[in-house]
């Protein structure tokens, strides 16, 4: 019978689901119930919040650029991953096409290192 292949998977969602299920279930029961002012306060990597103005105020755009270059490096990984896998099988057309890639996300990333978007300060 076909379906006996996937007993074995769907037993594992079925354990997983409901360990998630009881977790959070049991999560408000057993857990510690002492709330204090930092507790309720946003979390700020550690720091005291700082007061914002009405509306929210506005974010930097460098946190928009970091979150940007993060997701283009991301994609690089994506990319790079199923050639890593397939490597073999693409031959020296898929090394050249890979070193092009490559070559040409590392120029951007040069390019945004030396315009200081990596810098945290």
């Amino acid at each position: 019978m076909p379906f006996n292949q996937y007993l074995p998977i769907v037993l594992l969602f079925g354990l997983a689901t409901g360990f998630t299920i009881f977790s959070v279930a049991i999560a408000p029961l057993i857990g510690p119930r002492r709330f204090n002012r930092a507790k309720l306060d946003p979390y700020e990597c550690g720091i005291e919040p700082a007061p914002r103005p009405p509306g929210g105020g506005r974010f930097p755009v460098k946190y928009f650029l970091t979150a940007m270059l993060f997701i283009l490096f991301d994609i690089e990984i994506v990319f790079l991953y199923p050639w890593a896998v397939a490597n073999k099988a693409l031959g020296v057309f898929g090394l050249v096409e890979m070193l092009l890639f490559v070559v040409t996300v590392f120029i951007a990333y040069a390019y945004v290192w030396r315009r200081g978007a990596l810098d945290w300060r």
